[in-house]
Formats: C-alpha cells, structure tokens, sequence
C-alpha cells in the first residue's frame, strides 16, 4: 500500500507503478479527485486500474455527479473504517470471482 497527499504525487506515482486499485478523496485542494480521475483515463497505461472515490459529500447531485464518472466504487467518509474496508474487500472479492469466471 502506498499513500500520497495530492493528485500531483498520485500521476506522479502512477506514471512509475500499477495499483490494483486506488482509493481518491474526490474533494482535494488544487487538483479534485474528478481531475485526477479524468488524467487517469486519457493515459492508456492508467486508463483501466479502478478507482473507488471517498466523499464527504452524500446528496443525489454530487453522488449522481460522481457516479457519472464510472469508479469502481464510491464510499462515504462518514461510513467509517468498517465500511471503508468492506468495500475494499468486495471489490477486490469481485475481481477474483470475475477472474476465475473468465
């Protein structure tokens, strides 16, 4: 697992590697996260690595807004870690499922 604080360091670091999935504030200062998610898909080495968005922000527009945009998932930050680790856990559950179903 590798953690970085700013769309900049994320391109940066994708430029070099492959996650099996990134987690992304969608609200971050001068880079959103939609920015980073929209970099992250013109790029064909980033295009297809899937991004789950977390969100403070729960009402239909942003959610709409968000899902709009087709990440893998979208987790509010007032679900707690729980949430936040199941989700993580599905995701990467589904990926297996999908993989041995091929």
């Amino acid at each position: 697992m590798t953690i970085v604080t700013s769309g900049a360091q994320a391109m940066m670091y994708v430029a070099d590697n492959k996650p099996d999935l990134i987690l992304l504030d969608y609200e971050m200062p001068v880079t959103s996260g939609s920015k980073v998610l929209e970099m992250l898909r013109s790029e064909p080495k980033t295009a297809d690595i899937p991004v789950i968005f977390l969100t403070g922000k729960g009402d239909r527009e942003s959610v709409m807004q968000v899902l709009s945009m087709k990440p893998a998932g979208y987790i509010l930050k007032s679900s707690g870690r729980d949430k936040l680790v199941e989700s993580v856990k599905g995701f990467f559950a589904k990926q297996l499922y999908d993989k041995l179903h091929e």
